[in-house]
């Protein structure tokens, strides 16, 4: 089911979320295998961030896991996907596509669900300690995109120097 057939908040927020995945493949579809396997940030201790393949792999995974959290904030007992790295870029646009998809239609089966929670005990606690309702949840996952987009476009531009 495509976005456009939701509504109010929710149509917004995936809206956002298409155009922020839109954006991403804009940035990587031309990554080269070479480009997408070298190593961007050798002192890095943080794991997902070693190459643009790294990167990708943490954003398609979390794209998942942000749905998953949601997902089980309603009673739903869903067991997050594998994390898979790929060494080819078209596979991580099909994999952001496919996360994409799934949270599109999560949000297609439940059009009622609560977007704003403001009694502390209902929101969704995250492995990293932060609390979120549902309406943060895919704020964040938005923003978590661009973020990363930028990080992928700047490896890049550095590459090039």
């Amino acid at each position: 089911m495509e976005a456009n057939n939701l509504t109010g908040a929710i149509a917004a927020l995936m809206d956002e979320y298409k155009k922020a995945v839109d954006e991403l493949i804009e940035v990587i579809e031309l990554i080269s295998q070479q480009q997408l396997l070298k190593t961007i940030e050798p002192e890095s201790s943080n794991t997902d961030c070693i190459s643009i393949q790294t990167i990708l792999t943490h954003v398609t995974a979390s794209m998942f896991s942000y749905a998953v959290y949601i997902e089980n904030s309603i009673g739903l007992e869903t067991t997050r996907p594998e994390r898979l790295q790929f060494d080819q870029v078209a596979a991580y646009i099909s994999r952001l596509r496919e996360a994409l998809k799934y949270n599109e239609d999560f949000f297609a089966r439940n059009p009622d669900i609560t977007m704003e929670e403001f009694d502390q005990s209902k929101k969704i606690n995250t492995r990293w300690g932060q609390q979120y309702d549902v309406e943060q949840m895919l704020e964040h996952a938005i923003v978590h995109i661009l973020r990363h987009r930028r990080q992928i476009k700047n490896a890049l531009i550095r590459m090039k120097s």
